[in-house]
C-alpha cells in the first residue's frame, strides 16, 4: 500500500461568535489517501490557509519540503518513523508552531489510517487501553455575565450529564472582581460542591501581579486548577503563579514540541501539561511530551475544543495512559463541533464518555457537512 495523497480541507461556519478566541468555527481536517482506498483523518487547531501551503508545497529544499512532497508514494504502515521523516524534511522553516500544527493534523490522519489498515483502534497501537471510559468536563465560552445565567449555562452542561466545567475567562474579569467572584460562585452552587471547576485564563493576564488579584476568588470558589494563566514566554511569571497554592497548567495556547513543556515543568512551575494533541504533532509528538511529564512526576491533561475528530483522538491517548484523567468535552455552539463527523460522541449518564473502539480512530467524515462548509476563496 502506497500514500497516493495528502489534503488539507479548510472548514468554516460564519458565525459572529467567529471573532471570539474559539476555534471550533474555523477548522482545518486532514485527509490523508492510498491506492487500495483506506482513508485516514485527522484535524488541527491553526490556520487553516497557512496548513494548506505547508501540505502541498512546492517545496523549497531538502529541509524544507511541503508534506505531500514528503508522503506522497510512502509506504503508511510506520506512522512513527514517518513523523521523523515530516519533521526532518522541515526542519530548517519548522520544529516548532504551524509546521508541527500540520505535522500534527497528518500525523492523527496517519495513525487513523495505520489502524484502519490493520483493523485495530489506535488505542490498542499506542500501548493498550486501560479503561473502557474517561471522566468529562464541559468547557463553556463565553461566560455570561450576570449569576442568573452561568447557572442557566452550567444546567445545560449538566442536561449532557456533565458533572465538572471550565470557564475560559476574558479579560473584563479583571474590570469587577465582586461580579466575577459572584459569577464564579454561581456556577460552583449549580455544579455543587464535589464538581471540579477549572479555569482556563485564557492568556488575559499580561503579568503575573494582576492575574494573582484573582487568586483569593479562585480559592473561594474551589478552583481545581489554572489553565493558561500568562503568555507563554513568560517563564518566570509562570514560576511566580505557581507559587501561590494553585496548580497550573500550560501549553494548549501555543506550545507546540516536547523541548518546550519540559522547559515550562523545570523552570515554570508547571504542574499539569495541557497539550492539544493537534498542535504538538499528533498521538507521536504527544506520547512524547506524555514521557516526560511523567519522568518528572507531572500530570498530562489533554487540549480539546475543535470537533469530534479530535475528540476521539484524546480519547485514545487518554484511555493508554497509566492515570485517569478528564476529557475536555467542548460545549461550543458551532455546527462544526458537533456535524463535522457521522458519529455522535455522548457523556454518559455517569459523566464519563466511551472510548471508541472501532478500527482508527473510530469516527468518520459526515460528507454533508464538509461540502457544506467547506471554505473557497
Amino acid at each position: 500500500m502506497k500514500i497516493t495523497g495528502v489534503e488539507a480541507i479548510h472548514l468554516r461556519a460564519e458565525d459572529p461568535l467567529i471573532e471570539l478566541f474559539d476555534g471550533s468555527y474555523d477548522d482545518c481536517v486532514l485527509v490523508v489517501t492510498t491506492d487500495e482506498g483506506v482513508t485516514g483523518i485527522g484535524e488541527t487547531e491553526s490556520m487553516a490557509p497557512a496548513i494548506q501551503a505547508i501540505v502541498r508545497g512546492p517545496s523549497a529544499h531538502n529541509h524544507a519540503r511541503s508534506l505531500s512532497a514528503v508522503l506522497v508514494g510512502a509506504d503508511p504502515s510506520d506512522p512513527v518513523e514517518l513523523w521523523q521523516r515530516m519533521y526532518e524534511s522541515t526542519d530548517y522553516v519548522g520544529r516548532r508552531g504551524l509546521m508541527m500544527h500540520a505535522i500534527g493534523g497528518v500525523d492523527l490522519a496517519l495513525w487513523d489510517l495505520h489502524g484502519k489498515i490493520l483493523g485495530k483502534p489506535v488505542h490498542e497501537l499506542i500501548g493498550g487501553a486501560k479503561r473502557e471510559r474517561v471522566p468529562a468536563y464541559g468547557t463553556i465560552y463565553p461566560m455570561a455575565q450576570s449569576p442568573e445565567e452561568v447557572r442557566i449555562q452550567v444546567a445545560a452542561g449538566q442536561a449532557k450529564n456533565l458533572r465538572n466545567f471550565k470557564f475560559a475567562a476574558d479579560p473584563w474579569w479583571l474590570d469587577d472582581l465582586t461580579l466575577t467572584g459572584r459569577l464564579l460562585m454561581a456556577a460552583r452552587e449549580q455544579a455543587g460542591p464535589d464538581a471540579h471547576i477549572i479555569v482556563d485564563a485564557a492568556l488575559s493576564y499580561r503579568t503575573a501581579e494582576q492575574g494573582l488579584c484573582l487568586f483569593p476568588i479562585y480559592r473561594d470558589a474551589g478552583i481545581w486548577f489554572l489553565e493558561a494563566p500568562l503568555p507563554l514566554d513568560d517563564v518566570e511569571g509562570h514560576l511566580e503563579m505557581s507559587r501561590h497554592g494553585i496548580a497550573t497548567g500550560v501549553g494548549d495556547l501555543g506550545l507546540t514540541s516536547v523541548r518546550e513543556f519540559t522547559e515550562m515543568m523545570d523552570h515554570g512551575g508547571a504542574s499539569i501539561c495541557q497539550p492539544d494533541i493537534s498542535q504538538v504533532g499528533g498521538f507521536t509528538g504527544i506520547l512524547q511530551i506524555a514521557a516526560a511529564a511523567y519522568a518528572r512526576g507531572k500530570r498530562v491533561i489533554t487540549h480539546g475544543y475543535k470537533t469530534n475528530i479530535e475528540i476521539a483522538a484524546n480519547l485514545h491517548f487518554l484511555a493508554a495512559q497509566p492515570n485517569v484523567e478528564p476529557l475536555e468535552f467542548s460545549l461550543s455552539h458551532s455546527p462544526l463541533r458537533w456535524h463535522t463527523t457521522n458519529e455522535q460522541i455522548v457523556v454518559e449518564e455517569d459523566g464519563t464518555v466511551r472510548v471508541p473502539q472501532g478500527p482508527g480512530l473510530g469516527v468518520t467524515l459526515n460528507q454533508e457537512t464538509i461540502e457544506r462548509y467547506r471554505f473557497r476563496q
